[in-house]
């Protein structure tokens, strides 16, 4: 099985999370003949990641008229830059730019972690377009064992919250899979009947997939979850290391 396959990356896919989000959406468009690349929030310049980035106020005219040049794809689509940083488009713009495309898939960037390895969603986040076929939560198998603070992950507050934890204590596999299926954490803004498939990423040695399997088989139990994908996106030409259910 390959990455696309073992993510369910097909039609509108959103990714959330930490420790791998758009290493996660660059690796499923690398793999995809006609992938958009996209997002709900703001998004670190990432031309070198697709075969084009376009700033526009109109996506949906734009991704019609590049199905004429198969070289466009991977294609990216904006509608601003700002400093080192592309803006991103309202949930109902991407819902829209996916119900009217062709694409093998639209993946959209839904959230933001600062580049931690672990997160908790914030009041106003996700931005998950209300079509989305297939939610992708993401996490860093090098959480497990971290300690509950800023460093480690973005808003440890929240985690706080649905955890129990107090700031500073030993995070567990099982705290990870709390939040991950939390209807307040990794499930927040997941449309009903998409399909869930988190990822725990960084699975870069024993130790990692010791870590990933614990998280993830707690992962599988949870009646929302279609599927759980550990990998090591770092590795791009072998960046699936196993897929539990």
């Amino acid at each position: 099985m390959g990455l696309v396959d073992a993510l369910a990356a097909d039609g509108l896919v959103a990714v959330v999370g930490a420790g791998g989000k758009k290493s996660t959406l660059y690796a499923l468009a690398e793999r995809l003949d006609r992938a958009v690349v996209t997002a709900t929030v703001r998004i670190p310049i990432f031309d070198p990641n697709v075969a084009e980035v376009t700033v526009t106020d109109d996506p949906v005219t734009t991704l019609e008229h590049a199905f004429d040049d198969p070289e466009r794809f991977p294609l990216g689509l904006v509608p601003e830059r700002e400093d080192d940083r592309y803006h991103g488009y309202d949930p109902e713009t991407v819902a829209l730019l996916a119900q009217r495309s062709e694409a093998d898939a639209v993946l959209v960037k839904a959230d933001g972690a600062r580049a931690r390895e672990f997160k908790a969603p914030g009041e106003n986040e996700p931005r998950i377009p209300r079509t989305a076929d297939t939610v992708i939560p993401v996490v860093s198998a090098h959480v497990e064992g971290q300690p509950l603070t800023d460093e480690h992950v973005h808003r440890p507050e929240r985690v706080a919250d649905l955890t129990g934890l107090s700031a500073g204590e030993r995070i567990e596999a099982g705290d990870v899979a709390t939040v991950l299926t939390s209807p307040e954490g990794g499930l927040k803004g997941v449309p009903e009947g998409a399909t869930v498939v988190p990822v725990v990423n960084k699975v870069d040695g024993a130790a990692d997939e010791a870590a990933a399997n614990r998280i993830g088989n707690r992962l599988v139990d949870h009646d929302r979850i279609d599927g759980v994908a550990l990998t090591r996106l770092a590795a791009p030409d072998d960046p699936l290391v196993s897929v539990l259910y």
